[in-house]
């Protein structure tokens, strides 16, 4: 006697099945699997050239995409540009970032876009659309070599423009006398500027702002551009510096021999903050990074002479011997 089979065959089982079956055809699982790439565009934007920007449009650039790399200032590089070490090892920042910048310079799949901002975003992953406002450089991108001499022939900040009214000189005749021969002196240079700045602060320790107007005067140079200078050079000072400057290395060997300790020691005894002078214009104080003694670690230098091997102790007796 045969078992009666009680499972039955719902209406609807052979079409699924017929179904599954489809699916299960080579053809039909490979358009399924297919990705739909009719829409996608091969090209990547990446906004904001830092260093992270960088790294991430190199990624992109070795992988095969085209990558444009945007950015609101004139270069790229962002803020890890404008640092001296990198936390938390202390490397050279632009020891790290240099050789990133030739890379996304020099690569072939990589547009460099500054200057630049987004206005607007529209479309779905995949295909974006995006508008940028490109501000104007007023050069020839593609000629550029870097030379400078467009800055040097710029007609607005080459072209002496004082205003009589604007810039009234106060000196004394001493001082302009004092000014005059250092200008004399150094007249028939080709670059003058610079040895006419440190005659002057070699003569009053700093670069008082009427003094800097007569030279602008005399020189026929931009105040803007002897400002630029004065303040890109340590060695310059718009404020008045003490009799004696005190430089404190905080380079990577002095800082682990305990240089942050001596400069806080320095700061206590003279009751003056690094970049500050004191009352009686004697000491002025100051942070460096490196004095090139990193053999006699920690280090600090008055005027000509340099002390290594310090101890806290030792910065009384050294300041009581300039007294």
């Amino acid at each position: 006697m045969k078992k009666k089979n009680n499972k039955t065959n719902k209406p609807n089982e052979p079409n699924e099945l017929n179904e599954l079956n489809e699916l299960n055809e080579p053809n039909k699982l490979n358009e399924l699997n297919k990705p739909n790439d009719s829409n996608k565009i091969g090209a990547v934007l990446v906004v904001g050239a830092g260093i992270g920007g960088i790294q991430a449009s190199l990624d992109l650039a070795d992988s095969g995409y085209k990558v444009y790399l945007m950015d609101k200032k004139p270069a790229i590089g962002g803020t890890m540009a404008q640092l001296d070490k990198t936390f938390p090892t202390n490397d050279c920042s632009m020891c790290i970032l240099a050789p990133k910048l030739v890379d996304a310079g020099r690569h072939e799949n990589i547009e460099v876009v500054t200057l630049s901002d987004v206005e607007t975003i529209s479309g779905s992953p995949g295909n974006f659309k995006v508008h940028i406002r490109r501000r104007p450089r007023y050069v020839d991108e593609t000629k550029c070599t870097g030379c400078g001499t467009c800055w040097a022939n710029c007609p607005v900040t080459s072209q002496p423009r004082i205003p009589e009214s604007a810039y009234k000189v106060n000196l004394v005749d001493e001082d302009i006398q004092k000014v005059s021969n250092i200008i004399n002196k150094y007249k028939d240079e080709k670059s003058v500027l610079i040895p006419v700045l440190q005659e002057i602060t070699r003569e009053y320790r700093y670069l008082p702002k009427d003094i800097l107007v007569y030279v602008s005067q005399q020189l026929e140079i931009p105040l803007s551009q002897i400002h630029s200078v004065a303040t890109f050079y340590a060695a310059f000072s718009l404020e008045p510096r003490g009799k004696h400057m005190i430089s404190v290395c905080l380079g990577t060997a002095c800082y682990v021999k305990g240089a942050g300790k001596i400069l806080e020691r320095l700061e206590r005894e003279l009751k003056i903050s690094s970049g500050q002078t004191t009352e009686d214009k004697l000491f002025s104080l100051e942070a460096v990074r490196c004095l090139g003694c990193c053999s006699i670690a920690p280090v600090l230098r008055i005027g000509e002479v340099t002390y290594g091997r310090l101890k806290q102790d030792d910065i009384p007796k050294i300041l009581k011997s300039y007294a």
